[in-house]
């Protein structure tokens, strides 16, 4: 008890803890009120969990009045080189905590804590022009009035340069019905809805979604902030929304909401949307009159098997009974702190209760929820504030090797072939020379980079962590497909057909074994891919294993240790990539070998082999098996995985109708079947390797 009287352990040091990103730095100022020996504050807190692998610093001093940061000049160059350890080129910010309290506050052996006035106004000038050689920004959050004293927060963020600014990407997802695109309608255009849908149709895309309501493609709206927090999107004076470019060229932090559908039919999109996009963050709304229902269990699996951070908006509050709402937080409240979940709910209702998430939030353990209205905007700005403090979860190095993840293509007028996606690391400028691919056959196509716009603002270059468009040289939309990728050249890419994973499966009604088809969703590649064997009979749900995975259709480029979501209907997994099993060779000679043998499935008479051997077509009957597919010094052998995996791909319905209109008598039911064995050559062909 001596002990707990004589050491207060919540006041003196700077503790460098750093948010989600590794952008922005979060300060804490604790206090040692006593005159004796202090308390290594590094007993008192879990390294692991607040500071997590980013680099901090403590430092530890005995007080006797005076408040650390007020005497760090007269410290010297020591203390302000390591203020400066914390503004690295990829941190972003800081917030600093200054407590002001009056005289009569005294510690246990009678001297005065915490700062006067003039202490308090020493010390912020002191962080000012620290951060001015840093060439940062310092921004009062908020003052408030404590029992004790005064306490300002602080945000000190480093500025950007001219056409840059600091993206964080934010999934929206939930049941149909809860309030998705009307909250980002108000949210990006800064109009209140009217309540009968005013605020989302500014939103969608497609006349259908306009007539339902409903959202049922991936839709992208920004919210920009300014260096002092504010939000740039307003209308301008004729009522209308600013464009992104005007957005963008205001705004030090842009905020990128991907809009995904909240009903089931469009789960697909909202699998893409999810794994496709790479978000930083997950924002699930849930309606408050209608609670948890539908989809917005399924959506949240979905983020927390990705393991994307979760917050919670409740909407609709202006028209809920109070007994329903409180019946839906306490629902909400149950779902997080479930086993599958294990979230430590928070409702946020003050901006200390948005300082205090936003720092927590980098654990993953913490889950903020909101409740706000879209028509009286109650507690929106609450929502604005705790986004304006989000950044970005992962740190990119530009001295990497450029890789870039196809998510979309278009075809402008004008301009030709564009691409937009995500930058996954490196750096991309202008008239770069990249390989782009993988194509049918496994190959890389080299293409240059004609010019690059974010979120519609030309620009020379995009970083590791950023959406960007490309529009591309001399190519046809049409060789382009989403799931491809642009990377540089020193990374030799290979495309892989077939590879394993560690799966768990979330959900199946009865029992998966070997020949099991369902797609894929690994980043922006979503393909169908069949299971030719693992380490297990059969898989129930819950159940873990090594499952090795083929692709159907084409080969794609893949990485270890990526996440991957495997589904169909109502059956779904979630797993990693531990091994690449099946890659191509991309060399020009395996393509020649690869077009005599298409060739010979579409022609009916003999054909000749380039040593000059007569050979027959499948539709002659000869089909290119045994001996007569290895003979041929051109033609590559065939792997006996592909000949397994041949034999899973011709269960495909799909493939049965392909043979019977490839072989003479297809049009008979028996003529088909009897040539059904002979048509199968033409399959094997992309398993020999390109």
């Amino acid at each position: 008890m001596l002990i707990l009287q004589r050491f207060w352990v919540l006041l003196v040091t700077l503790a460098g803890k750093v948010l989600s990103d590794s952008r922005i730095y979060l300060l804490f100022c604790f206090f040692a009120v006593d005159s004796g020996p202090l308390i290594p504050l590094s007993l008192k807190i879990k390294p692991k969990v607040f500071f997590r692998n980013r680099p901090f610093f403590l430092c530890f001093y005995r007080l006797t009045g005076v408040f650390p940061m007020s005497v760090i000049s007269a410290i010297g160059s020591s203390c302000e080189e390591r203020i400066k350890l914390t503004f690295t080129p990829g941190c972003w910010g800081v917030l600093l905590i200054f407590y002001s309290l009056p005289p009569h506050n005294l510690s246990l052996d009678g001297t005065e804590y915490g700062l006067s006035e003039a202490d308090m106004e020493a010390s912020y000038a002191t962080v000012k022009s620290m951060a001015e050689q840093l060439e940062a920004d310092v921004i009062l959050l908020r003052e408030h009035q404590e029992a004790g004293g005064k306490v300002r927060d602080y945000l000190v963020r480093k500025r950007v340069g001219d056409n840059d600014f600091l993206e964080v990407r934010v999934a929206v997802v939930g049941n149909v019905d809860a309030g998705k695109s009307t909250l980002l309608g108000v949210l990006t255009h800064g109009e209140l809805d009217n309540g009968r849908g005013f605020a989302r149709q500014k939103l969608f895309r497609h006349k259908h979604e306009i007539e339902s309501g409903r959202t049922s493609s991936v839709g992208n709206d920004i919210l920009g902030f300014d260096s002092e927090g504010n939000v740039v999107n307003k209308p301008d004076s004729h009522g209308g929304s600013l464009e992104w470019t005007k957005i963008c060229e205001k705004s030090t932090k842009v905020i990128t909401f991907i809009d995904l559908a909240g009903h089931e039919k469009y789960l697909k999109t909202t699998v893409f949307g999810m794994t496709g996009h790479l978000p930083d963050f997950c924002m699930l709304m849930v309606g408050s009159n209608a609670g948890i229902v539908g989809m917005t269990k399924e959506h949240l699996g979905l983020a927390l098997a990705l393991n994307v951070p979760v917050f919670v908006v409740v909407t609709k509050i202006d028209m809920c009974p109070a007994n329903i709402l409180q019946e839906t937080l306490k629902l909400l409240q149950r779902l997080l702190k479930s086993p599958g979940c294990r979230k430590i709910p928070v409702l946020v209702q003050s901006k200390d209760d948005v300082i205090v998430t936003a720092s927590n939030f980098s654990s993953e353990r913490m889950c903020p929820i909101f409740q706000i209205s879209n028509v009286t905007g109650e507690n929106l700005e609450l929502l604005k504030m705790f986004l304006n403090l989000l950044s970005p979860r992962t740190s990119y190095r530009e001295e990497e090797p450029a890789e870039f993840q196809i998510d979309d293509t278009y075809s402008v007028p004008g301009v030709g072939t564009v691409v937009s996606g995500t930058t996954l690391r490196g750096l991309i400028k202008l008239n770069d020379t990249l390989l782009l691919g993988p194509d049918p056959l496994g190959n890389f196509l080299t293409i240059a980079v004609k010019s690059i716009h974010r979120k519609r603002m030309p620009v020379k270059e995009v970083r590791g962590g950023q959406t960007a468009s490309f529009a591309l040289k001399k190519i046809k939309r049409s060789s382009i497909r989403k799931g491809m990728v642009m990377v540089s050249c020193r990374l030799n890419p290979q495309a892989s057909w077939e590879f394993e994973a560690e799966i768990l499966v979330l959900h199946h009604p009865t029992t998966i074994s070997p020949r099991y088809q369902a797609m894929v969703h690994c980043g922006s590649i979503r393909q169908t891919a069949t299971i030719l064997s693992m380490d297990k009979d059969c898989l129930r749900t819950g159940d873990k294993a090594t499952v090795h995975f083929r692709f159907i259709k084409t080969p794609e480029y893949l990485h270890i240790d990526q996440r991957l979501v495997f589904r169909e209907g109502r059956t779904k997994a979630v797993g990693t990539i531990t091994k690449l099993l099946q890659t191509t060779n991309n060399s020009p000679m395996n393509s020649k070998p690869q077009q005599i043998k298409m060739q010979s499935t579409k022609k009916g008479p003999l054909t000749k082999r380039e040593d000059g051997v007569p050979q027959s077509g499948t539709a002659a009957g000869g089909a290119l098996v045994g001996d007569d597919a290895t003979s041929s010094g051109a033609t590559p052998a065939v792997p006996s995985s592909a000949l397994q995996a041949q034999t899973a791909l011709d269960e495909e319905p799909h493939n049965r109708e392909g043979n019977k209109s490839k072989v003479g008598g297809g049009g008979r039911r028996r003529g088909g079947q009897r040539h059904k064995v002979k048509s199968q050559g033409a399959c094997v062909t992309p398993a020999s390797g390109c």
